[in-house]
């Protein structure tokens, strides 16, 4: 395995592998849609919450790519495309931050406005930071968001225009690695109330992810501050995804850059490994450059690919 990995992580040219290209899904001029409306992501109190001040900050209020630290109070913003273009696909969003922030502009507002282009409902989650000060657990609270927002998005299908059974999620860096923790422990919901079809996306797209918390690959920062600094190995087997792939494992579609030295492309290789030796449906795109947290600013166009695998896949 660690030879394949080796081979396919020194590639130098955009990989797709497992898909079909050349169908196309949906327009790509833009329309008119609807305000993005902002709501709680929970109604009342938060289950395993600590009351607490709201901590959240703007780390440079300045900087145009608004990165949110210290969430306290978890909001999904929802955009809708145009009733007449409207696929009925969802994707719910979970920006980057390496579990200390969440980038939500470069890697949430602009890709939502992107798949509006294309029909598709899109929802930016502003997910709780794992923070000792507001959470009785904190290593299960933005799992816990991640499947409400999956949740939420079900019981307001109707309204939105949703089939939900086209519902998907999508995970940028830490919030990849957030998004391939729902696609491989929906089986296993944080709330007992909820059942494995309320929180299992019915695809997976992950983009530069943290999949992996073995030290060998892993990201070490996402690590410590989603497990502390003295993890036992069941909590890092746990929430390394590559081992927790079944056959029932939604489809995936994964984009990294070959020279990204934060977030190393080991985690998606193997991810796509792990998925392949399952059976699941899966295709990974290695771009040559991009370094890390590119989002929509890869030269090479890795949206485009994935609306095509999206189209083959029949969502």
């Amino acid at each position: 395995m660690n030879r394949l990995l080796s081979i396919l992580a020194s590639m130098v040219m955009i990989s797709v592998v497992g898909c079909t290209t050349g169908q196309k899904f949906g327009s790509t001029h833009a329309m008119e849609t609807a305000e993005p409306k902002v709501m709680d992501l929970y109604t009342g109190d938060i289950p395993g919450s600590i009351a607490t001040d709201d901590l959240e900050v703007v780390r440079d209020p300045s900087h145009p790519d608004t990165f949110i630290q210290r969430v306290t109070y978890p909001t999904m913003t929802v955009y809708l495309p145009a009733r007449d273009k409207a696929t009925g696909t969802a994707v719910v969003i979970l920006p980057g931050g390496g579990y200390g922030g969440v980038s939500v502009v470069k890697e949430g507002y602009q890709v939502a406005e992107r798949l509006n282009e294309q029909g598709v409902a899109a929802i930016v989650l502003k997910y709780r930071d794992p923070l000792d000060a507001n959470m009785q657990d904190k290593k299960f609270g933005p799992l816990q968001d991640a499947q409400q927002a999956l949740v939420q998005v079900r019981d307001n299908a109707q309204q939105w225009g949703v089939n939900p059974g086209k519902v998907g999620i999508m995970g940028f860096s830490a919030g990849g690695h957030l998004a391939s923790s729902v696609a491989v422990h929906f089986d296993d919901p944080v709330l007992p109330h909820w059942q494995p079809g309320d929180v299992r996306p019915d695809f997976q797209v992950l983009i530069y992810p943290v999949i992996s918390f073995d030290e060998s690959i892993a990201h070490m920062g996402s690590r410590r501050n989603l497990l502390g600094d003295s993890p036992t190995e069941e909590l890092i087997d746990y929430f390394s995804s590559e081992l927790q792939v079944t056959k029932d494992t939604p489809p995936a579609f994964l984009a990294h850059s070959g020279d990204d030295g934060s977030v190393v492309v080991d985690n998606s290789l193997t991810y796509y490994k792990s998925l392949q030796d399952n059976g699941v449906s899966a295709a990974v795109v290695v771009m040559p450059t991009g370094g890390h947290g590119f989002g929509m600013r890869n030269p090479i166009d890795w949206f485009e690919v994935m609306i095509d695998w999206m189209g083959a896949e029949g969502f």
